[in-house]
């Protein structure tokens, strides 16, 4: 069952179909060029800029406007052409307006279109895209 959509400023990258991070945060906090650097480990592009975000079954699902498929904005670059999932399963949000204080900290969670989803805040010590990674392929010890 499919549930009403929403339109989100981020953007969406996945390791596979069934394992998408949803980018998010204001203007110029950096959500394209994490997004590069997760392709550069391997992440399929899903969504850049705008992202249309939906529940299905529980789970909540990212697909990208026609007029955007396969395309990203590098700064300094301009738009970059990228093979494109058409749709990904969202199991992870990053906020990058957010900043993390704590050095273990707690499960926090973010929800869209009535689905809730864990949520990583921007970290201070350059690491947070082998974070996302390794959140992607393993989960985290909750």
């Amino acid at each position: 069952m499919r549930g009403a959509a929403d339109r989100v400023h981020a953007t969406v990258v996945a390791r596979h179909p069934d394992a998408g991070v949803l980018i998010l945060g204001p203007s110029g906090t950096g959500k394209s060029s994490l997004a590069l650097r997760l392709m550069a480990f391997g992440a399929h592009l899903v969504a850049d800029d705008r992202v249309i975000l939906s529940a299905e079954g529980g789970a909540l699902f990212a697909r990208c406007p026609n007029t955007l498929s396969g395309l990203i904005e590098a700064r300094g670059a301009g738009i970059l052409r990228a093979d494109a999932l058409p749709v990904a399963k969202i199991t992870l949000a990053v906020d990058l307006g957010q900043e993390e204080t704590e050095r273990l900290p707690p499960s926090r969670e973010i929800a869209f279109c009535g689905v809730t989803l864990p949520l990583v805040l921007r970290l201070q010590h350059g690491h947070l895209e082998a974070v996302i990674w390794q959140w992607l392929k393993a989960g985290r010890e909750m």
